[in-house]
């Protein structure tokens, strides 16, 4: 009986030691198992989230690029009209410019279309003054006359000369045609009504007679 029970506490020993091996071989294999699974999962979850950190830079290099884009298209379009609004400043500064010269230059240009009238009665009262003989009268009113043409040329009022010139419809009114005798056809034969320019600016026309061929 005794040799029974000790045998029994062997086997039951060494069953246990069995046992004991068994347990501790199985738990390392589970918690390697954990171990990986957890491992695993971790490494997952580092790809997603540099995926999606990938994606976010992506996206807002895009967005980057578009607002660049609209903000060079809007710095163009700014400096365009600059260069439109200088050009127009410009443009207005110089016919502003031009305007006050103009009105320094022809400011008296009605004052001077009356006084070339008393020029004109001066010239008549020497033509006729000459014709009558009445040299002294003559005499004087020539050279009155001499004294107011040097006065308009002094301020840029000038008494055109287009005697046997050409016909210019800008300086000169046709008031008749007379045969050519000798002149150029077209070409003006008689001044009617001198013609005078303000700065080159003609200011009353010159009333002309046109020489014309006479048909025999």
């Amino acid at each position: 009986m005794n040799m029974a029970g000790c045998r029994l506490r062997a086997v039951a020993e060494q069953l246990g030691a069995l046992w004991a091996r068994s347990s501790r071989h199985g738990g390392c294999s589970v918690c390697a198992y954990s171990t990986a699974a957890q491992q695993r999962s971790a490494g997952d979850q580092t790809t997603a989230d540099d995926n999606t950190v990938d994606d976010q830079q992506s996206y807002a290099v895009r967005a980057l690029e578009r607002k660049a884009l609209k903000l060079e298209e809007e710095v163009r379009d700014l400096s365009e009209r600059y260069k439109r609004a200088i050009a127009d400043s410009e443009n207005v500064r110089k016919r502003t410019q031009k305007f006050v010269e103009d009105a320094k230059l022809f400011g008296i240009q009605s004052f001077c279309r009356d006084l070339v009238e008393v020029a004109d009665t001066i010239e008549q009262a020497v033509e006729k003054a000459t014709k009558e003989g009445i040299r002294d009268m003559a005499a004087v009113l020539s050279h009155l006359d001499g004294k107011l043409q040097g006065v308009f040329i002094k301020h840029g009022l000038q008494k055109m000369t287009p005697l046997e010139g050409e016909y210019d419809p800008y300086d000169h009114e046709i008031v008749c045609h007379v045969p050519a005798d000798g002149k150029k056809p077209g070409s003006i034969a008689t001044i009617s009504l001198d013609g005078y320019k303000l700065h080159g600016r003609t200011i009353r026309h010159a009333q002309v007679g046109i020489a014309v061929e006479t048909q025999e």
